[in-house]
Protein backbone atom coordinates (compact mmCIF):
# COMPACT_ATOMS: atom_id res chain seq x y z
CA UNK A 1 0.00 0.00 0.00
CA UNK A 2 1.25 3.40 -1.22
CA UNK A 3 2.41 5.28 2.47
CA UNK A 4 -0.13 8.26 1.21
CA UNK A 5 -2.68 5.86 0.49
CA UNK A 6 -2.29 4.69 4.35
CA UNK A 7 -2.08 7.86 5.85
CA UNK A 8 -5.32 8.99 3.75
CA UNK A 9 -7.28 6.48 4.74
CA UNK A 10 -6.13 5.94 8.60
CA UNK A 11 -6.83 10.25 8.92
CA UNK A 12 -10.72 9.30 7.67
CA UNK A 13 -11.17 6.56 9.90
CA UNK A 14 -9.25 8.63 12.61
CA UNK A 15 -10.93 11.61 11.88
CA UNK A 16 -14.49 9.68 11.89
CA UNK A 17 -14.25 7.95 15.00
CA UNK A 18 -12.79 11.23 16.89
CA UNK A 19 -15.80 13.02 15.68
CA UNK A 20 -18.48 10.41 16.69
CA UNK A 21 -17.03 9.76 20.26
CA UNK A 22 -16.02 6.34 18.85
CA UNK A 23 -12.94 4.38 20.41
CA UNK A 24 -9.79 4.11 18.20
CA UNK A 25 -9.33 0.41 18.55
CA UNK A 26 -6.04 -1.72 17.27
CA UNK A 27 -9.06 -3.98 15.38
CA UNK A 28 -10.02 -1.34 13.47
CA UNK A 29 -6.96 -0.17 12.17
CA UNK A 30 -5.76 -3.63 11.80
CA UNK A 31 -8.50 -4.03 9.61
CA UNK A 32 -8.01 -1.00 7.85
CA UNK A 33 -4.13 -1.74 7.13
CA UNK A 34 -4.81 -5.73 5.97
CA UNK A 35 -7.56 -4.34 3.91
CA UNK A 36 -5.38 -1.96 2.16
CA UNK A 37 -2.75 -4.78 1.27
CA UNK A 38 -5.14 -6.89 -0.26
CA UNK A 39 -4.68 -7.13 -3.80
CA UNK A 40 -8.46 -7.38 -5.97
CA UNK A 41 -11.68 -8.63 -4.54
CA UNK A 42 -11.58 -10.32 -0.86
CA UNK A 43 -13.93 -12.42 0.90
CA UNK A 44 -14.44 -12.00 4.78
CA UNK A 45 -12.95 -15.20 5.54
CA UNK A 46 -9.97 -14.42 3.65
CA UNK A 47 -9.35 -10.86 5.00
CA UNK A 48 -9.64 -13.12 8.80
CA UNK A 49 -7.33 -15.66 7.37
CA UNK A 50 -4.57 -12.97 6.34
CA UNK A 51 -5.02 -11.37 9.71
CA UNK A 52 -4.81 -14.47 11.98
CA UNK A 53 -1.83 -15.77 9.04
CA UNK A 54 0.36 -13.19 8.25
CA UNK A 55 -0.46 -10.41 10.55
CA UNK A 56 -0.85 -12.98 13.77
CA UNK A 57 -3.57 -10.65 14.63
CA UNK A 58 -7.26 -13.33 14.86
CA UNK A 59 -10.45 -11.09 15.12
CA UNK A 60 -13.91 -12.59 15.38
CA UNK A 61 -16.39 -12.74 12.20
CA UNK A 62 -18.47 -10.63 13.68
CA UNK A 63 -15.72 -7.81 14.43
CA UNK A 64 -15.02 -8.15 10.72
CA UNK A 65 -18.35 -7.71 9.82
CA UNK A 66 -18.75 -4.70 11.49
CA UNK A 67 -15.74 -3.15 10.76
CA UNK A 68 -15.95 -3.56 7.24
CA UNK A 69 -19.88 -2.34 7.03
CA UNK A 70 -18.26 0.96 9.13
CA UNK A 71 -15.70 1.25 6.15
CA UNK A 72 -18.64 1.25 3.52
CA UNK A 73 -20.21 4.09 5.64
CA UNK A 74 -16.65 5.82 5.24
CA UNK A 75 -16.36 4.51 0.95
CA UNK A 76 -12.89 3.12 2.50
CA UNK A 77 -14.43 -0.47 0.87
CA UNK A 78 -17.17 -1.24 -1.39
CA UNK A 79 -19.25 -4.61 -0.94
CA UNK A 80 -19.67 -6.30 -4.13
CA UNK A 81 -21.90 -9.15 -4.58
CA UNK A 82 -21.16 -11.77 -7.21
CA UNK A 83 -22.91 -14.77 -7.84
CA UNK A 84 -24.23 -15.43 -4.49
CA UNK A 85 -21.18 -14.34 -3.07
CA UNK A 86 -20.12 -11.36 -1.13
CA UNK A 87 -16.67 -9.70 -2.10
CA UNK A 88 -14.97 -6.45 -0.88
CA UNK A 89 -12.52 -4.24 -2.26
CA UNK A 90 -10.28 -0.91 -0.89
CA UNK A 91 -11.93 1.43 -2.82
CA UNK A 92 -10.08 4.87 -1.83
CA UNK A 93 -9.05 7.26 -4.44
CA UNK A 94 -11.14 4.72 -6.92
CA UNK A 95 -13.59 6.40 -9.03
CA UNK A 96 -14.86 3.57 -10.00
CA UNK A 97 -14.18 0.49 -12.60
CA UNK A 98 -15.93 -2.49 -14.15
CA UNK A 99 -15.98 -6.14 -13.45
CA UNK A 100 -16.39 -9.42 -16.30
CA UNK A 101 -18.34 -11.90 -14.39
CA UNK A 102 -18.55 -15.47 -16.10
CA UNK A 103 -22.06 -17.08 -15.00
CA UNK A 104 -20.28 -20.44 -15.56
CA UNK A 105 -17.25 -20.84 -12.78
CA UNK A 106 -18.37 -17.21 -11.06
CA UNK A 107 -14.24 -15.82 -12.18
CA UNK A 108 -14.27 -12.45 -12.04
CA UNK A 109 -11.60 -10.09 -13.34
CA UNK A 110 -11.37 -5.98 -13.77
CA UNK A 111 -11.67 -4.12 -16.80
CA UNK A 112 -9.59 -0.86 -16.90
CA UNK A 113 -11.90 1.07 -19.61
CA UNK A 114 -11.25 4.84 -20.84
CA UNK A 115 -14.86 5.01 -22.63
CA UNK A 116 -16.82 3.70 -19.73
CA UNK A 117 -14.87 6.29 -17.50
CA UNK A 118 -15.45 9.05 -19.75
CA UNK A 119 -19.03 7.97 -20.35
CA UNK A 120 -19.92 7.77 -17.03
CA UNK A 121 -18.45 11.14 -16.16
CA UNK A 122 -20.19 12.66 -19.05
CA UNK A 123 -23.46 11.17 -17.75
CA UNK A 124 -26.08 14.16 -16.30
CA UNK A 125 -28.03 12.87 -13.54
CA UNK A 126 -30.32 14.84 -11.92
CA UNK A 127 -30.35 15.95 -8.29
CA UNK A 128 -27.14 13.35 -7.71
CA UNK A 129 -23.74 13.68 -7.03
CA UNK A 130 -22.01 10.96 -8.63
CA UNK A 131 -18.80 9.79 -6.44
CA UNK A 132 -17.93 6.37 -8.47
CA UNK A 133 -19.33 3.81 -10.33
CA UNK A 134 -19.16 -0.31 -10.36
CA UNK A 135 -20.36 -1.84 -13.82
CA UNK A 136 -20.47 -5.86 -13.56
CA UNK A 137 -21.05 -7.20 -17.55
CA UNK A 138 -22.33 -11.07 -17.25
CA UNK A 139 -21.30 -13.96 -19.64
CA UNK A 140 -18.84 -16.30 -20.38
CA UNK A 141 -15.29 -16.92 -20.31
CA UNK A 142 -13.36 -18.44 -22.56
CA UNK A 143 -12.22 -21.32 -20.35
CA UNK A 144 -15.88 -21.88 -19.84
CA UNK A 145 -16.41 -21.24 -23.65
CA UNK A 146 -14.04 -23.72 -24.73
CA UNK A 147 -14.64 -26.77 -22.06
CA UNK A 148 -18.80 -25.67 -23.47
CA UNK A 149 -17.96 -26.19 -27.13
CA UNK A 150 -15.72 -29.60 -26.61
CA UNK A 151 -18.53 -31.02 -24.79
CA UNK A 152 -21.01 -29.83 -27.43
CA UNK A 153 -18.71 -31.09 -30.21
CA UNK A 154 -18.42 -34.68 -28.06
CA UNK A 155 -22.39 -34.97 -27.88
CA UNK A 156 -22.46 -34.95 -31.56
CA UNK A 157 -20.16 -37.57 -32.16
CA UNK A 158 -21.92 -39.52 -30.21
Amino acid sequence: MKQNVKDSVREILTNYLELNNHRKTPERYAILDAVYRMEGHFTLEELGEKLSGEDNFPVSRATLYNTLKLFQELRLVIRHRFQGTTHYEACYDNNGHSHQVCTVCGKVSEIKSVEIGKAIANLKLKRFHKDGFALYIYGICSTCQAKITRQRKQQMKK
